[in-house]
């Protein structure tokens, strides 16, 4: 569903109504009294620089066929998923709901604190480093950060590579941050 069609607050069981929700098993409960304080936004496209397909909902779900795209020989046994996903036509996906610790953010820190996924949600955009993102995904992503700003004490929203700087680069110098909320 796109921005317009999606709930305005998260429901009981931390799902945004109207988005596709898509179970993923790559997630786990968050450490006791762990507070989401971080939002996290990342890039992907799969294969890389290709858009559309089911590549990133496969991936998410340990189901990427290895044989399917030289690249994903590489990638499908990785055990990773983000709480949400946002297409370049700016529908919505769920994988993880925003409660639970998606396991998005790898080796990380922010502001001294170690181990990111324990303490923020994930957000894919659908794109990568060498091109803009799409309108319908800015209205998406603002729709979404109201709504997790409003469920969560959120104090930082940064990009994959603020937390990751030696091994991350998304969401690249394509992404437009005047153009959120922070």
């Amino acid at each position: 569903m796109t921005s317009a069609s999606l709930g305005a607050a998260l429901d009981a069981d931390a799902l945004l109504p109207g988005a596709r929700y898509i179970a993923s098993p790559n997630c786990d409960q968050r450490p006791p009294n762990t507070a989401v304080s971080l939002i996290v936004i990342h890039a992907i496209s799969l294969p890389p620089g290709e858009f559309g397909g089911d590549a990133i909902e496969r991936l998410f779900t340990n189901r990427l066929d290895p044989g399917a795209h030289p690249y994903y020989q590489g990638i499908h046994a990785q055990r990773v998923s983000a709480h949400f996903l946002i297409r370049r036509d700016g529908t919505v996906i769920q994988f993880v709901p925003c409660d639970q610790r998606a396991w998005h953010a790898g080796q990380s820190n922010w502001r001294g604190r170690e181990r990111c996924n324990d303490f923020s949600i994930g957000i894919e955009m659908e794109g990568c480093d060498e091109l803009p993102f799409e309108d319908p995904q800015y209205r998406a992503l603002a729709h979404l950060l109201a709504v997790l700003q409003l469920s969560y004490p959120v104090v930082d929203i940064v990009g994959h590579a603020d937390i990751a700087p030696q091994r991350k680069t998304d969401p690249g110098p394509g992404f437009d941050w005047s153009r959120i909320s922070r």
